[in-house]
C-alpha cells in the first residue's frame, strides 16, 4: 500500500515534467480576440512566426473579434487548459472588460493565467487637421468653447481607447461624444476620413500617420514622454496623474500546467530579444517587456481594479 502510495504521488510530480518536455507536440493556436491589423494582432504575428521558427511547430492566429475581446476571451477561457489555446490579450480584453460588463461568462482574472507579457505602449491623443490646434492648451480651450461637438473614436465600448478618453474627459472636464467602431483600424479610418476629430488609441496604429504629419499628436499618456515620439508632451504634463499604458500578451486557460508557462514564458523572452523582433517593436513603437508570469499577473489584477473603479464612477457598461 506504502508503495502504491509513493509511486502515485512520483507519478504525479513527474507526469507534468514529461508533458512539458514533450511539449509542443503540435500546432499551438493563439487567439486574437479583434480584427487583422490592431496591436494584438500585430504583436501576436510576430511573436508566433518567431516561436515557429523555434520550437518546431506551428503557432498559428486565429481571430476571433467581438464585443470588444469578449468573445475570443470566452472562447480561450473554455478551451482546454494543455497549452494548444491560448490568447493575445491587451489591457482592454483583459482589464477593461472586467468593469463594463456585469454578465461575462469567465472571470478575467480566476479563468486565465497570465503567460508571457510582449510590450507595453503609450496612448496618444490626436487630432484630425480640421480640428485647428496644435498643442493641448489649445484643444482644452477649443473643446471648451464648443462642448459635445467633437467626436471621439474607438475600437469599441470598453476598448484601452474607449476608457483612456473618458478618463481624460473626467480629468479635464471637458465633453465629447464617443463613437465606437469595430476595432481599432476602422476607429483609425475613421477619423481620417474626418467621421470623428478625436482619439486616444495605441501608440503602435498612429506612430506613422503622426510622423508624416497627416494627424497632429497633442499627447502621450505615460507620465513621461516616448522615445519614438520625443516632441510630443506628455498628457501629465497638462493633467497631473494621467497615466495610462497598453499592453499586449499572452494568457492561457487557467489550470494550464504551469510547466508549460514557464516555457512559453522563456521562448516569448527570448524572441523579445532576437534583433528582428526588437527592430519590429521599435517601428512600432512598443517596448519589449519581458517579464515572469507572476509580475503580468499583477499587471493584470491592478488594471482590472483600476477600471472596475472608472467604469462605476463614469456609469460605463456594455451590456
Amino acid at each position: 500500500m506504502k508503495f502504491s502510495i509513493l509511486a502515485a504521488l512520483v507519478c504525479a510530480l513527474v507526469s507534468p515534467l514529461a508533458g512539458a518536455q514533450n511539449y509542443p507536440s503540435k500546432p499551438i493556436r493563439w487567439i486574437v480576440p479583434s480584427t487583422p491589423g490592431d496591436g494584438s494582432d500585430a504583436m501576436g504575428r510576430m511573436i508566433a512566426d518567431r516561436l515557429s521558427r523555434e520550437i518546431g511547430q506551428i503557432v498559428f492566429i486565429e481571430n476571433k473579434p467581438g464585443a470588444g475581446g469578449v468573445l475570443g476571451s470566452e472562447f480561450t477561457a473554455k478551451s482546454a487548459p494543455d497549452g494548444y489555446t491560448m490568447i493575445v490579450g491587451n489591457a482592454g480584453s483583459h482589464g477593461v472588460n472586467a468593469g463594463i460588463y456585469t454578465k461575462l461568462n469567465y472571470d478575467v482574472v480566476k479563468d486565465f493565467v497570465p503567460v508571457a507579457l510582449i510590450c507595453t505602449t503609450p496612448n496618444v491623443m490626436v487630432v484630425n487637421p480640421s480640428v485647428k490646434v496644435k498643442t493641448m492648451a489649445e484643444f482644452l480651450a477649443y473643446a471648451k468653447a464648443n462642448p459635445g461637438k467633437l467626436n471621439y473614436a474607438s475600437g469599441g465600448v470598453g476598448s484601452s481607447a474607449h476608457m483612456s478618453a473618458e478618463l481624460f474627459k473626467s480629468m479635464a472636464g471637458i465633453d465629447m461624444a464617443h463613437i465606437p467602431y469595430k476595432g481599432s483600424a476602422p476607429a483609425v479610418n475613421a477619423l481620417m476620413a474626418d467621421e470623428s476629430q478625436v482619439m486616444v488609441g495605441n501608440l503602435p496604429p498612429w506612430s506613422a500617420l503622426i510622423k508624416s504629419g497627416k494627424v497632429q499628436a497633442l499627447a502621450v499618456t505615460t507620465p513621461k514622454r516616448h522615445h519614438s515620439l520625443p516632441d510630443v508632451p506628455a498628457m501629465s504634463e497638462t493633467l497631473p496623474g494621467f497615466d495610462t499604458l497598453a499592453w499586449f500578451g499572452v494568457l492561457a486557460p487557467a489550470g494550464t500546467p504551469k510547466a508549460v508557462v514557464t516555457r512559453i514564458n522563456a521562448l516569448v523572452n527570448q524572441a523579445l530579444e532576437h534583433p528582428d523582433v526588437k527592430a519590429k517593436l521599435a517601428t512600432l513603437a512598443c517596448d519589449p517587456a519581458p517579464s515572469t508570469p507572476e509580475a503580468f499577473a499583477t499587471r493584470v489584477t491592478a488594471d482590472v481594479a483600476r477600471w472596475k473603479k472608472l467604469a462605476s464612477e463614469r456609469n460605463i457598461r456594455a451590456d
